[in-house]
């Protein structure tokens, strides 16, 4: 693969209110010809993220049209899974509703935080979204207890299909600090709304300086799927690892080689690249994603060269 970097598209700077920084992870989803909606979460001077949308022209992703002035889901009640931040990752249209599975961020005390997965419902075409429910969707299980999140979910058929992180560990990494141990799963489910409590491991750790495997994203052609995905290792910050599979997302071969896309040498995204999503727009296929510090430094764009 070859990517060509187009820069940086937008990060909430001071602007006060409930969207002060940050601007992540981008989910694009197709308003119209020319208008491409980027789902993101805001963070708060706290860092407590709303969920939020930037809007840039479909033949231009480098224009910003609009910025939402609300936040579309907001946290939830004291006490609940997702009281200290939500942060969408994934959309599916299901007949005139859209589905929009988030992050819900809970702090910890013998463990720094807990991260399991929401469903909200838009039934106003993505303008506003109500909670299913109260509680996950993919809840702790005996065999996932700490993380089930970061979910990338597609109808295949009559079925829905669901990519996410889950891990029940954490561990210590240098000086000290406190690192998390999750790897990617899947599951699936009749309706996007009932899911199994734990799933089988699609892509594991490719070694023991791995420690975490975030945020998957699935681009489908006919003959091979590819799967985008975020690798955070103990000895450098996240990259942007990949796999493929050729029966249709049962098994996949890691090929984080063949990414075509690393780090700048100075700049937004000079220490990491993170939480990609990758989209074919108008015959041009762009790959959207976060730079330095998980987000903090916004999200910009590449577009594709050649496979």
């Amino acid at each position: 693969m070859k990517w060509s970097k187009r820069g940086r598209i937008f990060v909430a700077e001071d602007a006060g209110g409930w969207a002060q920084r940050y601007a992540f992870p981008p989910n694009p989803l197709l308003l119209d010809e020319s208008t491409l909606r980027m789902y993101v979460s805001f963070c708060d001077a706290n860092t407590v993220g709303r969920v939020g949308y930037v809007d840039v022209d479909a033949r231009d992703p480098s224009r910003v049209l609009r910025v939402s002035s609300k936040p579309l889901l907001d946290i939830g009640e004291p006490g609940m899974f997702d009281e200290n931040g939500v942060l969408p990752t994934s959309l599916v249209r299901v007949g005139s509703e859209l589905f929009l599975y988030y992050v819900g961020y809970q702090l910890g005390y013998k463990v720094r935080y807990f991260q399991f997965q929401g469903l909200a419902i838009s039934r106003d075409h993505g303008e506003t979204f109500e909670r299913y429910s109260r509680v996950p969707v993919i809840d702790r299980s005996h065999e996932e207890p700490l993380n089930r999140t970061s979910a990338f979910v597609m109808q295949d058929g009559d079925a829905f299909r669901m990519w996410y992180t889950a891990g029940g560990q954490w561990t210590v990494g240098a000086g000290g600090k406190a690192l998390p141990l999750y790897n990617l799963r899947t599951i699936e489910s009749a309706d996007g709304k009932h899911w199994p409590g734990h799933g089988a491991v699609a892509i594991d750790f490719a070694s023991e300086d791995e420690h975490a495997l975030g945020r998957p994203w699935i681009y489908q052609e006919p003959s091979i799927w590819r799967m985008f995905f975020s690798s955070r290792t103990r000895s450098k910050d996240y990259r942007l690892g990949y796999a493929e599979s050729t029966d249709r997302g049962r098994t996949w071969v890691r090929k984080d080689e063949e990414i075509g896309i690393d780090v700048s040498d100075t700049g937004w995204d000079s220490e990491m690249v993170a939480y990609a999503s990758v989209v074919e727009v108008h015959g041009k296929v762009y790959m959207f994603y976060n730079g330095n510090g998980c987000g903090a430094t916004g999200f910009g764009y590449a577009i594709l060269e050649s496979w």
